[in-house]
C-alpha cells in the first residue's frame, strides 16, 4: 500500500482542527503523541458493549474483558519480543514503572553499592533511585555527557565495579532526542554482573525494539508516548529478577491466600498488578501497537527521519539560533533557542500561529543545568506530520523573532 501521509493523517480527528483560526501543527509529540480513531474506538467499544472486571468473573461480560485484557499482553510480548508474556508487567506509566523496580531494589541493596544514571536523564529516573538510596545508603554515580549531548562512554566504563548492582540509562533523551548506545552500555554493564533497566519511552514510537536481543533487565515505556491512551504502561522485566523482588503493592489480584498471620502472593504477572487495573487504557495500548505495526516502522523511520534533516537544515539558516544536542544519533526532536530571546515566549507566539511545541526545562533539569541555560523549545515529530507543517513553523517562527528581538 505505501506511506500515505493524507491518508494516515485522516486517522487522527484532531488533526482536522483549528487554533486561533490555524490549521493545528502539532509538534509536541516527545510529550504525548495523538492518538488514530481506532483507538479511540477500542476505548468506547469497550465501555459500550463489555465492560466488567478482569479475572475470577464466571460471566461472559467479564471473560470477553478479560480477554481483550490479556489479548492485549501477548500483542505487546509479541511486539517487544520478550521471552514470556507474564514478563511483561501493566503499569500507569514508566514512572510508575521506574518506582516499582526501585522499590524492589531497596531491600537488595546494601550500603555502599554504587547505581550508575546516565547525565542525560529524565527526572522520573533519577528522584527514585535517590529516593532508594536514602532509605538503603547506596550511592548514585553519574555518566557525563558532552556538549554534542552524547555520553561519555570512557567515563562509565571507569565508572562500573565490583560494587555497581544496577545501571540506568534512557534509549532516547526526551529533551534533545539523542539516541543512547545501549546495548553497548548493557553489555558493559553486565561484565560486572549489574542489572540494567532502560527507560524506552521515548523509543518505542520511532522505531521496534527487540527485548531479547538487547538483553536489558527492565525496559519501560508508556502507552500515550505510541498513539495509545494516557494512564497506561508497560514494564518489562526478566523472570528472574522479577521472581526477587518483592511486591511493590498490596491488594486484590496480586495474592494468591490472605489469612491475618500470613499473606502468599500471585505468579508473574498479578504480583505486580494489585488492584483492578486500567482496563480500557490496556487495550487501547494493544490496538495502538496493532495500528503502528500496520504502518509499518521501517516506513515511520524513514519518514520520521526525512522530517528531522529537513527541519534541521530550514532552522539552522536562522541567525542566532542554537540547536542542543546536534548530533548524527538523534531522532525526531529538535532542541533549541534564539539569542537570548525566552523560550517560553517564542513557544506563547508560535502557539498564536496554531503551533504546539514544548517550553522549558523538558524534567531534565541537570541537561540545562550543563548547558547553563533555563530551558529550551522542543520541537518533536511523529510519523503524521509533515514538511508544510515544517515550513509553517519557519515562517511563524520567522515571525515570532522579529516581534521579540
Amino acid at each position: 500500500m505505501g506511506f500515505d501521509i493524507n491518508k494516515i493523517r485522516e486517522d487522527f480527528p484532531i488533526l482536522s482542527r483549528k487554533v486561533n483560526g490555524y490549521p493545528f501543527v502539532y509538534l509536541d509529540n516527545a510529550a504525548t503523541s495523538q492518538k488514530p480513531k481506532i483507538v479511540i474506538d477500542s476505548i468506547v467499544d469497550y465501555y459500550s458493549n463489555y465492560n466488567s472486571n478482569i479475572h475470577r468473573g464466571v460471566h461472559s461480560v467479564s471473560q470477553e474483558a478479560t480477554d481483550g485484557y490479556e489479548s492485549a499482553r501477548q500483542t505487546i510480548q509479541t511486539h517487544f519480543n520478550a521471552k514470556y508474556s507474564h514478563e511483561i508487567i501493566f503499569t500507569s506509566g514508566t514512572t510508575h514503572s521506574i518506582n516499582l523496580v526501585a522499590n524492589g531494589f531497596e531491600s537488595l541493596l546494601n550500603s555502599g553499592d554504587e547505581i550508575i544514571i546516565s547525565g542525560l536523564e529524565h527526572h522520573s529516573n533519577i528522584v527514585p533511585w535517590q529516593m532508594m538510596c536514602e532509605k538503603n545508603g547506596a550511592i548514585i554515580k553519574v555518566i557525563p555527557m558532552n556538549e554534542n549531548g552524547e555520553l561519555n562512554l570512557s567515563v562509565f566504563e571507569k565508572l562500573l565495579c565490583e560494587k555497581t548492582k544496577l545501571v540506568f540509562v534512557n534509549h532516547i533523551s526526551n529533551a534533545l532526542g539523542i539516541i543512547n548506545p545501549v546495548k553497548k552500555i548493557i553489555k558493559k554493564a553486565h561484565e560486572f554482573g549489574a542489572v540494567v533497566l532502560i527507560d524506552g519511552a521515548q523509543a518505542s514510537s520511532h522505531f521496534k525494539t527487540d527485548l531479547q536481543d538487547l538483553d536489558a533487565d527492565f525496559y519501560t515505556t508508556s502507552a500515550h508516548k505510541l498513539c495509545g491512551p494516557t494512564g497506561v504502561g508497560m514494564l518489562y522485566g526478566k523472570e528472574k529478577w522479577l521472581k526477587k523482588m518483592p511486591p511493590y503493592q498490596g491488594g486484590g489480584e496480586m495474592i494468591s491466600t490472605v489469612t491475618f498471620e500470613k499473606t502468599t502472593y500471585a505468579d508473574l504477572p498479578h504480583k505486580f498488578e494489585a488492584g483492578t487495573p486500567n482496563i480500557a487504557g490496556v487495550i487501547g495500548f494493544g490496538e495502538a501497537v496493532n495500528y503502528l505495526n500496520k504502518i509499518g516502522f521501517d516506513d515511520i523511520e524513514n519518514h520520521e527521519s526525512s522530517l528531522l534533516d529537513y527541519a534541521t537544515k530550514k532552522l539552522k539558516t536562522i541567525p542566532n539560533i542554537k540547536i542542543y544536542g546536534d548530533s548524527l544519533n538523534k531522532t525526531s526532536v529538535i532542541s533549541f533557542n534564539v539569542g537570548e530571546i525566552h523560550a517560553y515566549d517564542i513557544g506563547s507566539i508560535l502557539d498564536k500561529f496554531g503551533i504546539a511545541v514544548r517550553t522549558g526545562q523538558h524534567c531534565a533539569q541537570p541537561i540545562m543545568d550543563y548547558y547553563k541555560i533555563s530551558g529550551t523549545v522542543r520541537v518533536s515529530f511523529s510519523f503524521y506530520n509533515t514538511i508544510e507543517e515544517i515550513d509553517h513553523l519557519y515562517k511563524s517562527l520567522l515571525q515570532a523573532i522579529s516581534m521579540l528581538s
